[in-house]
């Protein structure tokens, strides 16, 4: 593995709607979406595991910007695949803020039928631009720009997962903790890849993780 690192900025303070779209430069339409998608996710909240319901009131912060952060970090890409995609971070906000730009398309990946059918719901309901797969990640093969996960596994597994992705020549954007370089460590065991650590904007302690060119480590 070769690992960059970036000088880390301080963290942009979202706390609210209104600080949210100002960071992401999000839309009336799209901010609409994402209220739609609040309610939906609170509503579903009460009746299956889809976030801890302690983070619900941080929103904005934890679970909308977290995700929003990535499209700067890949503004060309048009197809996304959302591993483990779970309550829909970050796939379904990126569907979101994708919305009727040409060509944008989000693959949610869930292995677990009842999130699929929130997914799924919510694609319905708001329109997305996306395609819900009721499947394990590495059993599929989708074409897409970029290949990401938040809070679906270690790194050293995630990139098995991820593998016919990078084969392919996607990119990966990873979002992970604090605890990112013991990862790293251990995920040079199994595989050989680059790797570039970018400080997130969400949260101090976060990382996202890009990479490229996955092979076996020899």
């Amino acid at each position: 593995m070769s690992a960059a690192a970036r000088p880390e900025p301080l963290p942009v303070v979202v706390s609210d709607a209104e600080s949210f779209a100002a960071a992401a430069r999000a839309t009336p339409e799209q901010m609409e979406d994402l209220g739609r998608f609040l309610a939906m996710l609170e509503a579903g909240n009460a009746v299956m595991n889809l976030v801890g319901p302690k983070t619900l009131p941080e929103f904005w912060n934890r679970h909308a910007w977290d995700s929003a952060q990535l499209v700067p970090l890949a503004p060309e890409a048009r197809t996304w695949a959302d591993l483990g995609a779970g309550a829909g971070f970050p796939g379904l906000v990126l569907a979101i803020l994708g919305k009727g730009r040409e060509g944008v398309h989000i693959h949610l990946v869930e292995s677990m039928a009842k999130r699929c059918r929130f997914l799924q719901q919510v694609v319905d309901e708001l329109a997305l631009p996306a395609t819900v797969h009721n499947d394990r990640a590495e059993n599929l093969k989708l074409p897409v720009d970029v290949v990401t996960a938040r809070a679906c596994a270690p790194l050293s597994r995630l990139l098995g997962y991820a593998r016919p992705y990078l084969q392919a020549g996607a990119t990966g954007l990873f979002l992970k903790g604090q605890d990112v370089a013991s990862e790293l460590e251990e995920a040079t065991r199994t595989w050989k890849f680059e790797a570039e650590i970018i400080p997130s904007s969400s949260d101090e302690r976060g990382r996202i993780v890009r990479v490229r060119r996955l092979g076996r480590a020899r």
